[in-house]
């Protein structure tokens, strides 16, 4: 298989989109009982949520990434934005549930979200520069 520009971004998205729905499903197998997880408002069914939400956020970030390679061109593909693209696509649902069964976890949020915010940067930069 040949990769072109962006593409492993557009299979990232759809594996995101496709996580989220599997996550979805395992958890609304439970989301009936008040007390899941110690309740709706507590640490760990928050993070499983946010675990939950952030496949399909970062899976859609992903896909946008794609798309606007594909539109402007493969001069636009930023391979070191790519890459952080799908880090955090992988690490920010990787640390949500990690910090639900253990709160010390909280402390690598730094990890997917410089990412992300690093790749956007990156993207934008890139663009104003050419």
């Amino acid at each position: 298989m040949e990769w072109s520009a962006g593409s492993i971004n557009l299979y990232a998205a759809w594996l995101g989109i496709l996580a989220g729905f599997l996550a979805g499903a395992v958890e609304g197998l439970f989301f009936h009982r008040e007390d899941w997880r110690g309740g709706y408002g507590t640490w760990p069914r928050r993070m499983t949520r946010l675990a939950h939400i952030s496949f399909f956020g970062i899976g859609f970030i992903n896909l946008a990434y794609s798309l606007t390679v594909r539109s402007l061109g493969p001069t636009a593909h930023v391979p070191l934005s790519s890459g952080l693209l799908v880090l955090g696509a992988f690490a920010m649902p990787l640390v949500c549930y990690l910090s639900a069964f253990h709160k010390g976890f909280r402390r690598l949020f730094p990890l997917p979200a410089g990412s992300l915010i690093a790749a956007v940067l990156l993207f934008i930069l890139r663009g104003l520069m050419s």
